[in-house]
């Protein structure tokens, strides 16, 4: 086996807690394990990098071509993968599920079961799950969110004769819990007390379960992997990037691959009223949060100057999601104030008309600093597009399933973006 994948029957049973518990718990006693995240996730890594130190990268196995994942996943030392949703839920064509990634991988399963609606029945779900396919190796249980010895005996009763063996018992406790908005938990470097929270966590973890067999799990051989010539491709020699609370989203494997192209990476604030470096020759705003600081970026003079500058010497501007928001004229807000933004793309988007856009998308680029290429990536936002004038149409989209999603995206001249989060390069056949 080559690592540990925490998973669960579904989203909500406290597979992040136990993750982040774990971390700490094996990161105090100075094992130096390395994170990771399933599925296309850009909040929970920073939460796990703060739980121990290292940096997280995500694995997914729909949208990251088989070599990627591989390279990642190469090693030594404990190696502590989080599931996303439940164990077998993946994209249309059922691929992408973490059951999918374990067995690419060769991950240890450990199962943690949301037990506050459970009693006897636990034995049925978790049996259930642990025949559903033969070439999964589940390897251990933890109950989550018990109520009390009596409720313990009884699931006990429930699992007896399992042979899978149950690593923890945790009960409930409010001190668990952590601050959710629209697109998941709050950013980690938002919430006051994280360190608290993470000790208790770890305290929690380190009490109730077997963290010497959960580091076992966890371990893997020292395997070298080939590093994939390329992801997404460098915007350009020297990009760019804004990094701030509004705009946080970006996926670490993509700046690993973009430094292994030899290009420059410089970072600058926009809710600090800082503009890109003068010398850059790309410009990256991700996504984020900017709803939440409309008023600070529309009020930001020095970053839109300095935006508009390096729009007029050429340079290439790419923006995803959050980033493709602030590149528009303007932005609405929840409370329906309608703040001006850079106004380099000719977009208005808005949060007052709130409507779900998710799912995973195969992506052609028709113009722009990718033009030609195809791409894996994901979409997920809230917010609507109220206007949108004339301008090339960046990308041409598919769904998981391979059905037309449309045009996305809008390009004028060196200024593109959309609301795809771009992943990898497709892979073969995609």
């Amino acid at each position: 086996m080559n690592g540990l994948l925490i998973a669960a029957p579904s989203s909500g049973s406290g597979k992040t807690t136990v993750t982040l518990g774990l971390l700490r718990a094996l990161s105090r006693r100075g094992i130096g394990v390395t994170p990771g995240k399933a599925g296309p996730d850009y909040i929970d890594p920073a939460f796990h990098a703060i739980a121990c130190g290292a940096t997280c990268l995500n694995y997914d196995p729909w949208a990251m071509r088989p070599e990627l994942l591989g390279f990642q996943a190469s090693g030594e030392g404990p190696l502590v993968i989080e599931a996303m949703m439940g164990l077998y839920d993946g994209a249309a064509d059922h691929t992408g599920s973490p059951a999918s990634l374990a067995k690419l991988l060769d991950l240890s399963v450990v199962l943690v079961v949301d037990c506050a609606r459970l009693s006897h029945s636990v034995g049925a779900m978790v049996r259930g799950f642990i025949s559903h396919d033969a070439d999964l190796h589940i390897s251990g249980i933890i109950l989550n969110k018990v109520g009390s010895a009596r409720h313990e005996s009884m699931l006990r009763a429930g699992l007896a004769g399992l042979a899978v063996p149950i690593l923890g018992v945790i009960y409930q406790d409010k001190l668990l819990g952590l601050p959710e908005r629209h697109l998941g938990l709050v950013l980690a470097q938002e919430i006051e007390g994280i360190e608290a929270f993470m000790n208790h966590a770890a305290d929690v973890v380190t009490s109730t379960c077997d963290v010497d067999a959960l580091a076992a799990l966890a371990a893997r051989e020292a395997v070298s992997g080939q590093k994939p010539d390329c992801t997404v491709p460098a915007l350009g020699r020297h990009v760019a990037i804004a990094r701030d609370q509004a705009f946080a989203f970006i996926y670490p494997h993509l700046l690993d691959g973009w430094r292994a192209e030899g290009a420059e990476i410089s970072f600058f604030s926009p809710l600090a009223n800082e503009g890109p470096d003068a010398t850059a020759d790309a410009v990256f705003l991700p996504g984020g949060y900017p709803e939440l600081h409309a008023g600070r970026l529309s009020a930001a003079e020095t970053f839109r100057a300095s935006m508009l500058d390096r729009a007029a010497s050429g340079a290439v501007i790419y923006g995803e999601c959050g980033g493709y928001m602030t590149l528009g004229e303007a932005l609405v807000d929840a409370s329906g104030t309608e703040w001006p933004m850079l106004g380099l793309l000719p977009l208005t988007t808005s949060f007052a008309t709130r409507k779900r856009h998710l799912g995973y998308r195969k992506v052609t680029a028709l113009a722009g600093p990718y033009a030609g290429t195809r791409l894996s990536a994901h979409e997920f936002h809230y917010s609507t597009v109220v206007h949108e004038g004339q301008a090339e149409r960046l990308f041409d989209a598919v769904d998981a399933a391979g059905e037309p999603v449309g045009l996305a995206g809008l390009v004028r001249g060196n200024v593109s973006g959309s609301y795809m989060h771009l992943i990898d390069l497709a892979g073969a056949g995609a």
